[in-house]
């Protein structure tokens, strides 16, 4: 027998969290879009904004795993930093060529993170003491392999990375003309038709879900709230795609980052091994019984934070043209927070890679508006430490609620 459909009042309050979320980052950009007059919604500061973001969101991903299997990686800030080096010393003083460089610094994050792993998975050693160990360990190995000083510049090859653009594959006319429609100095149409996509993509792939749980009998949101929802994620997507399509058009690191969410998207929702994640956070040892070889993810769990930990200090180190001892530092604080912002539990077995991302764009919003707003550094600390704790005690309200 088909389930009826809840109201939209009873559908919010049981998504209180998700819905939360959406319309905090809303609120937030709509304030900081008034308080700077305008300013933050320009094409050349959400260019900025993704580019100065793109690392964060990148080890939100991988922190994201780690964290809904029950634990936590204090290294990361560490790890990119001392990849950026590896890079620098390898590209800039060695010579050597870059696509071999990315490989092996990709190559080295994955052991790296896999020797966290290890202790952690088969020593049965807390994270928190084997991440601290590796923030200290991998922080000084920066130092020593800089020697303290900064290196740089790297060749543009390795700089297209971070600071690139996706050439525009229209005809220059197409994009002169609809300059002028709107009135831009220039128009990337490639970038306007990916937003349009993407918005398409969103609503459509929506409506195969509403379908298919249908099918399942399984009970949807209302109607009226599932159009709001979608319409106003589409609607996000090509603005953005509008405004970033008047100035240079698609970063190459939003295709990086967009592939990545995908990828993880799916790992997360639909396949075996992001049940088991999910299993394993929620109670490791009923994991164990039911068959899942818990060691095994939990050292995994640690590869891929290492593996992207790694690419964000490839992007980093593009982005700022040069390795320095002080990059990455803290950064992990910044993950971490995301990733809370964004609904994952401090005791694992829930989260979603989707509020990860919104988590990571509250922070970097907020990081943004406030330094536009000429909002000092320990005025900033303070109030991301306020979100932060905010976002934690609603997840913890929640569960009382609920229990």
């Amino acid at each position: 027998m088909e389930k009826t459909t809840p109201s939209i009042k009873s559908h919010l309050k049981a998504h209180m969290r998700d819905f939360g979320l959406l319309f905090a980052l809303i609120a937030i950009m709509a304030f900081f879009q008034i308080a700077t007059g305008g300013i933050l919604l320009r094409p050349v500061n959400i260019t900025n904004l993704l580019l100065q973001n793109s690392y964060i969101i990148i080890m939100a991903l991988g922190m994201l795993i780690v964290i809904v299997a029950g634990h936590i990686d204090l290294s990361v800030g560490s790890v990119m930093g001392f990849i950026g080096a590896l890079a620098a010393v390898m590209i800039v003083s060695a010579g050597l060529p870059v696509p071999l460089v990315i490989l092996v610094c990709l190559i080295a994050g994955g052991i790296i993170g896999g020797a966290q792993g290890y202790f952690v998975a088969f020593w049965r050693i807390p994270p928190f003491i084997v991440t601290l160990a590796g923030m200290l360990v991998f922080r000084g190995l920066s130092l020593w392999l800089l020697e303290g000083q900064s290196i740089g510049p790297f060749p543009k090859e390795f700089q297209v990375l971070s600071t690139g653009f996706v050439p525009d594959v229209f005809p220059a006319a197409w994009g002169a003309a609809l300059a002028e429609l709107v009135g831009a100095r220039k128009f990337n149409v490639l970038c306007f038709v990916l937003g349009l996509i993407a918005a398409i993509s969103v609503v459509l792939m929506g409506l195969k879900k509403r379908s298919r749980d249908a099918e399942y009998g399984i009970v949807s949101e209302p109607m009226s709230l599932f159009w709001a929802r979608n319409l106003i994620v589409a609607g996000a997507l090509v603005f953005l795609m509008f405004k970033l399509a008047t100035f240079r058009g698609v970063p190459n690191v939003l295709v990086t980052m967009a592939i990545l969410i995908g990828i993880y998207a799916f790992i997360t929702e639909r396949t075996v091994i992001g049940r088991r994640v999910y299993a394993l956070g929620g109670n490791e040892k009923a994991a164990k019984l039911s068959g899942i070889k818990t060691e095994r993810l939990n050292f995994m769990a640690f590869v891929n934070m290492g593996v992207l930990a790694a690419l964000a200090g490839l992007i980093f180190a593009a982005r700022l043209n040069s390795a320095t001892p002080k990059a990455g530092f803290a950064l992990e604080l910044d993950v971490i927070a995301a990733v809370f912002i964004g609904g994952a539990s401090m005791s694992g077995g829930s989260g979603k890679i989707i509020g990860a991302v919104v988590g990571a764009f509250i922070m970097g919003v907020m990081n943004n508006g406030m330094s536009i707003l000429g909002i000092g550094i320990d005025y900033q600390q303070v109030i991301k430490g306020l979100v932060l704790l905010a976002a934690v005690f609603f997840d913890v309200y929640n569960k009382q609620k609920q229990g």
